[in-house]
């Protein structure tokens, strides 16, 4: 069974950063396609960005493309989304998932998923 856990979500001011972790459980977790995720109130989640099982390839929204900065550690089986430029519109919950197929957009490609981390953006 594997598990992901998030953290590192906060309330921070507009131009501010966080860093969102994903700890993952599993022996195989640097064989897949990890990507983070958010949805906003009233909204349907949305892909962020997402890396490939080594972390050499890494693919971004548009909305957060030059702030946002995905990357993975597997010695430690963790992704990370490191958020710079943060801006109100960026508040959501934040999930990391995980998928079997390469470079993946739609949640509905990517099969187990975290609980998630407030992420709020104060103007």
């Amino acid at each position: 069974q594997v598990q992901l856990v998030e953290s590192g979500g906060g309330l921070v001011q507009a131009g501010g950063s966080l860093r969102l972790s994903c700890a993952a459980s599993g022996r195989t977790f640097s064989s897949y396609t990890m990507g983070w995720f958010r949805q906003a109130p009233g909204k349907e989640r949305e892909f962020v960005a997402g890396t490939s099982w080594r972390g050499g390839s890494t693919y971004y929204a548009d909305s957060v493309l030059g702030r946002f900065t995905i990357s993975r550690d597997n010695a430690k089986n963790t992704v990370y989304l490191q958020m710079n430029s943060l801006k109100p519109d960026d508040t959501a919950v934040y999930y990391c998932a995980r998928s079997t197929i390469v470079s993946p957009r739609d949640s509905a490609l990517f099969d187990y998923w975290g609980q998630g981390t407030q992420v709020t953006v104060s103007s």
